[in-house]
């Protein structure tokens, strides 16, 4: 595919994937999820790359859903949630199963979808002035691309329902005190720790960090019984891998250990 609404870049083991259509405050058409989905089809295939980077070009991570392509506004009834199975599902699916961290660097707003994109980032980094808004409400919708299912679980139920039923925005300073995201730093090193921060996940056990990724979704819906056969079968592969046992040698050797990602 030709992207045209996003940016893939790859150094080393990190990939950057930039939305870019910053004339739109980075608003997500049709055309910017196809993109996304297939870059992120790309990574999965892709055994040299070991971490993401998603952020947005220009002055905001993401407005949200590009409203005036979506061909609602005075012309009648139409079935909002169509483009949820169509295209922001199976991106978001897509994305909760790489095998690889997911870091989203938020430089200034992140609003509707584009929130909850953002939010989906296993570490979330904000610059000082970014923010959060599930801004569905004030357009008469309801929270989407999994924000009903995340939030809840990451800020509780009253948290939650603040964010999705005053529909105001929640500054970055505010996010990290409830907890919604990793760090919040200055503008101009947001990239820097971004990049840091996939940098040792790159050169890290990838086998290990898709486990757990794929863990914490399986045990955040199972009891404890559930949990811990979850916890068992998925440290039966992870004692498999070539990283487990060169983990296990660097600590006997009293070395850093030198993983491949296999």
């Amino acid at each position: 595919m030709d992207y045209q609404n996003i940016i893939y870049a790859q150094d080393g083991g990190v990939v950057t994937l930039t939305i870019n259509r910053p004339e739109k405050l980075n608003g997500l058409d049709t055309r910017t999820i196809e993109e996304l989905l297939h870059a992120v089809h790309k990574i999965r295939d892709d055994v040299s790359a070991r971490a993401v980077i998603l952020t947005g070009a220009g002055r905001g991570f993401s407005s949200g859903a590009d409203l005036s392509a979506t061909g609602g506004g005075g012309g009648g009834p139409i079935d909002a949630g169509r483009i949820l199975e169509t295209h922001y599902n199976p991106l978001l699916e897509n994305m909760m199963s790489l095998n690889v961290p997911i870091i989203t660097a938020v430089n200034g707003p992140a609003a509707g979808a584009g929130c909850s994109l953002a939010l989906f980032g296993d570490f979330v980094i904000a610059a000082d002035e970014a923010y959060f808004l599930q801004a569905f409400v004030n357009i008469g919708l309801v929270p989407d691309v999994g924000s009903t299912w995340l939030l809840p679980r990451v800020i509780g139920r009253a948290r939650a329902l603040e964010m999705m039923m005053l529909g105001e925005k929640i500054p970055s300073e505010k996010a990290l005190e409830w907890g919604m995201i990793h760090k919040r730093v200055p503008a101009g090193s947001l990239m820097d720790e971004a990049n840091a921060l996939a940098a040792r996940f790159a050169s890290g056990p990838t086998r290990s960090y898709a486990l757990i990724r794929q863990g914490v979704r399986d045990c955040m819906e199972q009891g404890l019984s559930d949990a811990l056969k979850t916890e068992r079968r998925n440290q039966l592969i992870a004692g498999r891998t070539s990283d487990f046992m060169e983990g296990v040698a660097a600590f006997l050797g009293k070395r850093k250990a030198a993983f491949k990602g296999q």
